[in-house]
């Protein structure tokens, strides 16, 4: 079977003075190639420890993973990840950054060029080539990291709040952007967000998880995702539709949270 397939997951943290936290707990999922899919919960839901098991950074306690019925054991080039701070190389230019994964995989330094120009056209940097990282702005840094991560080729991009620390107005043209190249490559796209209205906007489907032990609360299937390819981000927050959901997922959430701290006071 094609597509990320998560077979009842469960991850347990050893505590150093003893004692053990159950961050994940029998997650079943179905991941179809090239589907959108976002995550949202509260904090400690297990949301990027989820995200880290398919990077293959963690190994789950419990549970498989495949990918394209293959086995994941741990990092792989078919999973690229974009962290929320970019993880670019100062020391490099943009077009270094972006062909560092391809060189190290000795790919011909002809073939790394014309890959770079497609990818800097792609994420509207093609003048910035040349500048150095340090030189740009967190919109543009995360451009390049985007960049860096297809030039790998992967068949999964996993994206840990790429968003977060960006202004709004930066931060809604990067929305853009991902769906135009979820729809421009066909990748599969799994996005963490703290943000109700970028879950909203960037997933065909939304995962809501809850914590203490992360698990999956409630699936949405959207329509937001692709009436924004292409189009202005608020004009889609202006469907019918869009701030009653907005408003639904809001209460879910803040009802965990309330639950969490009652968990706490009565501890």
């Amino acid at each position: 079977m094609s597509g990320l397939i998560i077979d009842d997951v469960s991850m347990t943290f050893e505590l150093p003075g003893g004692g053990k936290v159950e961050a994940l707990k029998n997650i079943k999922l179905n991941i179809k190639e090239g589907e959108l899919m976002s995550v949202l919960g509260p904090s400690g839901c297990g949301k990027s420890t989820l995200l880290n098991i398919l990077a293959g950074f963690l190994a789950p306690t419990e549970g498989k993973m495949s990918l394209s019925a293959e086995k994941i054991t741990g990092p792989s080039p078919k999973r690229g990840m974009v962290f929320q701070h970019g993880a670019l190389f100062e020391w490099m230019n943009v077009t270094k950054n972006i062909g560092f994964g391809p060189k190290m995989k000795g790919v011909p330094q002809a073939q790394i060029t014309q890959k770079v120009e497609e990818l800097l056209e792609i994420v509207g940097l093609q003048d910035f080539g040349e500048k150095m990282i340090y030189e740009m702005s967190g919109g543009m840094q995360q451009r390049v990291a985007l960049a860096r991560c297809l030039a790998n080729e992967p068949d999964v991009i996993l994206m840990d709040e790429p968003l977060g620390a960006l202004d709004a107005l930066t931060r809604e043209k990067m929305q853009s952007l991902v769906l135009d190249i979820w729809k421009k490559t066909g990748k599969t796209i799994i996005l963490i967000t703290h943000s109700v209205e970028e879950a909203l906007l960037l997933g065909e489907r939304l995962l809501v998880m809850a914590p203490r032990p992360g698990r999956v609360h409630k699936e949405y299937k959207l329509p937001f995702a692709e009436l924004g390819v292409g189009a202005d981000l608020r004009e889609v927050k202006r469907h019918e539709d869009f701030g009653p959901k907005r408003d639904e997922i809001l209460s879910m959430i803040w009802d965990m949270e309330e639950e969490i701290m009652g968990r706490t006071e009565s501890a």
